[in-house]
């Protein structure tokens, strides 16, 4: 019992290790940050808080914001009833399109960060990474957008037997929601360098909070959209609509935080 507590307490002490990396700044100054902060700010930042159109970090908040909107808007009440339900499906597809462009650039921003020894190759698509959490997290996170694309765009053909709703519907969004949910857990362990931390003065804190509650309302309303394969009926469309609402509200609120993060001062996190 002794062994396997000494085992799991190393584990533990390696992983969170591995939220921090050694940064050599221009005066040649090595400065540990955090891994995300390191991500966050390889380069001084560009334009303002609110308006950088030539940042990446600035695209993915914009990017992440509108996709967490139509979400939000999708699932509101009356909505569906106002536009149709072909209206409805095409604003869930839309939104999907912009998560997925956001967690493309959010990888990219995590492989470009990464060191000359972890990527030798210089490549900035496929690359295998496994020892650091930051790739983890957002290569799972994007994999989670790719199939929420094919949930939602599957979705559109309205003529779908109970069966293939059930397959090509319902079973991508769960999939989709347990990765965003595996992403914004490691995010947050990322942030808090280890499970639970309070650090209400940063803004990663919020922004990884923020986005850990709305995966988990995502993932409940995967379970409340449950769609039966034989009659084809959703367990609770209500519960559904409303759980993909607050989630979505928290991952935008989460994404407006992205900007002043962009551009906070450093403080060696």
């Amino acid at each position: 019992m002794t062994a396997g507590r000494g085992r799991l307490a190393r584990a533990l002490r390696a992983a969170a290790a591995a939220t921090f990396v050694d940064h050599v700044g221009p005066d040649g100054v090595t400065v540990r940050r955090g891994t995300r902060h390191h991500r966050k700010h390889q380069r001084p930042p560009e334009g303002s808080t609110w308006w950088a159109p030539t940042a990446r970090g600035w695209w993915i908040a914009v990017l992440f914001a509108v996709g967490s909107l139509l979400f939000a808007i999708g699932s509101v009440p009356g909505y569906a009833d106002a536009v149709g339900a072909q209206g409805d499906t095409v604003t869930y597809f839309v939104g999907s399109l912009f998560f997925t462009t956001a967690s493309f650039l959010c990888y990219r921003e995590a492989v470009d960060s990464s060191t000359p020894g972890q990527n030798p190759r210089h490549r900035r698509l496929l690359v295998l990474q496994p020892r650091r959490i930051d790739w983890w997290a957002t290569a799972v996170q994007l994999v989670g957008t790719v199939y929420f694309n094919i949930s939602t765009g599957l979705a559109m053909v309205l003529d779908l037997s109970a069966q293939a709703a059930h397959q090509h519907v319902w079973r991508p969004d769960a999939i989709g929601s347990v990765c965003f949910l595996v992403s914004s857990l490691l995010a947050w362990y990322e942030t808090c360098h280890g499970w639970f931390a309070w650090r209400p003065r940063t803004w990663a804190w919020w922004i990884t909070l923020a986005n850990l509650v709305g995966s988990v309302a995502f993932g409940v309303s995967a379970v409340a959209g449950y769609i039966n394969p034989v009659t084809g009926e959703v367990k609770n469309l209500d519960r559904a609509n409303t759980q993909t609402l607050i989630g979505a509200l928290c991952f935008l609120v989460g994404s407006v935080l992205l900007l002043p993060e962009r551009t906070e001062e450093a403080r060696g996190q």
